[in-house]
């Protein structure tokens, strides 16, 4: 067993297809099929199942595929870190970023990344904060924004940003600015993400404590598609500033102030605990702490004027 079988293996059993991985990894299929056998014999068990549509993972092929994302994931940051002593940081980062975060952040990110980093390399991939919370401590993504997340010894977590929650209305259904109380926003119909989300957690664990129950008129997962239906007049959402200036059309929306009381959203950057920081995810951290200051700024500002 070696690490190039152990990258052939991952790009397989990612892709579900060894024509796929072949040609992503620019080698003939045979040779490819080959190797894969070879792991397969040498730790003496099936690691992939063939089907008419591709492969599918064994038990075993699980296993051997969750130890070989951290293992390859290992490597690359020895790569990284021996080449950072050369001069500048280098090699592959990942970035995982929530759905509403990542409309705002993304083309920033991306610019900012090629500027400052020219000899790096970064992925970028979009999860709620629980499942990246599993991917940074998998070792498949190396850093990541989260909202307000739960202690977690596998997880280092750093505070970057709190915002004020708020209710958000359709722009002719209500005074612009008009504060809301927790009794009156828990009367009214509400669309809200799954039990799950972060923002769901805080206001069912603020309805519990002041003896209230919470007037779900619909659960829907997707920011964008909770706006959508808010225009529509199906209920109201609960957001963030920056939340509501990532949609298309923010200013046919107003944000009311939530009181008595008053609920934040802390957004947060986390690395794995676990793992040594290089000099490329230190950078990246940076970058990131400062567009998002930016963001949040700008979306301040441009509600308010």
């Amino acid at each position: 067993m070696n690490l190039k079988q152990l990258e052939y293996f991952v790009h397989v059993a990612e892709l579900g297809s060894f024509s796929k991985a072949a040609l992503i990894l620019n080698i003939a299929q045979p040779a490819l099929s080959r190797q894969v056998r070879l792991l397969e014999t040498d730790l003496r068990v099936s690691l992939l199942m063939r089907n008419g549509r591709g492969v599918l993972l064994t038990e075993a092929g699980q296993r051997l595929f969750d130890h070989s994302v951290g293992i390859l994931q290992l490597m690359a940051r020895v790569r990284e870190d021996i080449e950072s002593t050369r001069g500048e940081p280098a090699g592959r980062i990942v970035v995982g970023l929530p759905p509403s975060m990542g409309r705002i952040l993304t083309l920033p990110l991306v610019e900012g990344f090629r500027a400052s980093l020219p000899k790096a390399r970064l992925a970028i991939v979009e999860g709620l904060s629980a499942h990246l919370v599993e991917w940074i401590s998998t070792g498949r993504v190396d850093l990541g924004l989260l909202h307000n997340p739960e202690p977690n010894p596998a997880l280092d977590i750093m505070p970057v940003l709190d915002e004020p929650l708020g209710l958000v209305s359709p722009a002719g259904g209500a005074r612009k600015k008009a504060p809301v109380t927790f009794s009156q926003l828990a009367d009214l119909p509400l669309i809200l993400p799954e039990r799950s989300h972060a923002i769901r957690k805080l206001l069912e664990t603020q309805a519990a404590l002041s003896g209230h129950k919470l007037n779900v008129a619909l659960e829907v997962s997707s920011v964008q598609s909770i706006l959508e239906l808010v225009r529509a007049g199906y209920g109201h959402a609960v957001l963030t500033q920056t939340a509501l200036a990532a949609c298309t059309q923010p200013e046919a929306f107003v944000l009311r102030p939530l009181t008595e009381p008053h609920l934040t959203s802390t957004l947060c950057l986390a690395v794995s605990a676990h793992k040594p920081s290089t000099p490329l995810t230190k950078h990246v951290l940076k970058l990131l702490r400062e567009l998002i200051l930016a963001a949040a700024g700008g979306a301040i500002t441009k509600r308010d004027s």
